[in-house]
């Protein structure tokens, strides 16, 4: 039986280990993958290449990297390659009805979270702030509606209460490359009946600003702790003191439940630089003042020569939420 021919769209490193799985699958051709421009980033503003690029290149794999699927001749191009499938993977533009007719078995997409829950950009931060139990990642058919396809394959992932999203993505994205062969060998022959998805459990989630990485301290102790947790790597959790920001990089919640009434309020003790939160106590772990690295807490509170009954800055306005319904 031939091959799958197979159309890979995806650009970030997350992507990486599903491309890889197909590429290594003799039952599917990966005969072109496509993803997002080289774009400058970091502080000397270089061009850097989408983690997909490097990864074609590297197994030979033919490459387009168009700044819009829009653009004129994009759809021939893709068209010439006679796809049974496409398959999506954190892809960066959203498909349009011609494509999703395009290849003969459709369109797939892996998405990192149990759907419907958590639907739209920021599914895996929005599964640690939430304090959930398990994740994991989900195949399905694309539709015109974000997120909203029929099911064809899940694969649950149990939490452990310790994870960034940094370290839970790259779980994720194994796993992903770990379900997603048999997935499409299955649904090309057959073997799989697609489950539409309740559309009354949906979640969604929103794309995280940098904004959104500043400590309320007004929240609990417990929620803070996943907050930072989720932030990292992007953006970050942050706050301020005396208008300096200070990064965040990990906490963890203090035995004490309570010790002053003002949130944010910074206390020295037993080797520890504490912080009030609306209920119970924040242990500072390692922090990062702007511009320099990062260090432990104790070593910057020492440093830092704090005054009198400091205290860490409130968000002037409300954070929107990150989950919400429709």
């Amino acid at each position: 039986m031939p091959a799958i021919r197979t159309v890979f769209m995806g650009s970030p490193e997350f992507a990486v280990p599903s491309l890889d799985a197909l590429h290594r699958d003799e039952r599917i051709e990966v005969t072109l993958a496509v993803t997002q421009p080289d774009r400058r980033a970091g502080r000397g503003r270089k061009l850097q290449s989408p983690a997909v690029k490097v990864a074609s290149e590297d197994r030979g794999i033919p490459l387009i990297q168009p700044g819009s699927l829009r653009e004129p001749g994009i759809f021939e191009r893709l068209a010439n390659e006679s796809p049974d499938l496409i398959v999506v993977v954190s892809y960066g533009e959203l498909l349009r009805k011609s494509l999703l007719d395009l290849p003969k078995h459709g369109c797939l997409n892996v998405h990192p979270s149990l759907l419907p829950r958590y639907r739209g950009a920021s599914p895996i931060p929005a599964a640690i702030l939430a304090g959930d139990a398990e994740t994991g990642v989900s195949i399905m058919r694309l539709t015109r509606r974000m997120d909203a396809g029929p099911i064809l394959a899940q694969r649950r992932s149990p939490l452990d209460g310790t994870e960034t999203t940094g370290a839970l993505t790259r779980r994720l994205a194994e796993e992903s490359g770990l379900l997603l062969p048999g997935t499409i060998t299955g649904w090309v022959f057959g073997e799989i009946d697609e489950l539409p998805q309740h559309e009354d459990d949906a979640t969604y989630t929103r794309e995280l600003r940098k904004a959104d990485g500043q400590v309320d301290w007004r929240e609990p102790a417990v929620q803070i702790e996943r907050f930072v947790r989720a932030m990292n790597p992007w953006p970050m959790a942050w706050t301020t003191l005396a208008g300096e920001r200070l990064t965040i990089h990990s906490v963890r919640v203090g035995s004490d439940a309570h010790r002053s009434e003002r949130p944010g309020a910074i206390e020295l003790e037993q080797e520890m630089v504490r912080v009030q939160t609306g209920d119970g106590i924040i242990d500072l772990e390692r922090i990062q003042p702007a511009g320099k690295k990062p260090l432990s807490a104790l070593d910057w509170a020492r440093g830092a020569r704090l005054e009198s009954a400091p205290a860490f800055d409130l968000p002037e306005e409300q954070r929107p939420p990150l989950i919400f319904t429709r």
